[in-house]
């Protein structure tokens, strides 16, 4: 079995002033312990990563190389493996997106959901209920 995590958990955990931090830190340190293989995306490790060390999203945003850094403890973990598209990634993209209203917001959504349905990842873990739309998915929130 494999699952995957939204960029808000990550985000969550790396935000001590979150209402989230604890559990989504928490979530986070579990990982390692964990039997199953987290799969993320290079669209959450970038999104991280922009978001993480963004002056207007955090008042006191992280350094590259600190997002750099929390992501690359999360790649060195035993069970993590990093997964891509595939040449056909598009059409895949049509199929899971063609019962959902695909625009603005819900686009990186649906490229996730994509990536999973892809490599056949089934469950994530998120704070976001937009995930919900894609009724393949089994969403877990973790905080």
């Amino acid at each position: 079995m494999s699952y995957t995590i939204d960029v808000n958990i990550l985000l969550y955990a790396s935000d001590r002033t979150s209402p989230f931090y604890a559990a989504a830190a928490d979530f986070l340190r579990n990982r390692s312990d964990d039997p199953e293989i987290l799969c993320l995306t290079w669209s959450t490790i970038m999104g991280y990563i922009r978001l993480a060390t963004h002056p207007r999203v955090f008042d006191n945003p992280m350094s590259s190389q600190q997002a750099i850094d929390n992501i690359i403890r999360l790649i060195e973990m035993p069970r993590c493996r990093v997964i891509v598209e595939n040449e056909d990634f598009l059409t895949s993209f049509r199929e899971v997106a063609a019962g959902v209203t695909t625009r603005g917001n819900l686009v990186p959504h649906a490229h996730l959901a994509t990536m999973m349905h892809v490599h056949d990842v089934r469950t994530i873990y998120t704070h976001d209920r937009d995930f919900l739309k894609f009724t393949f998915l089994k969403v877990i929130d973790p905080v």
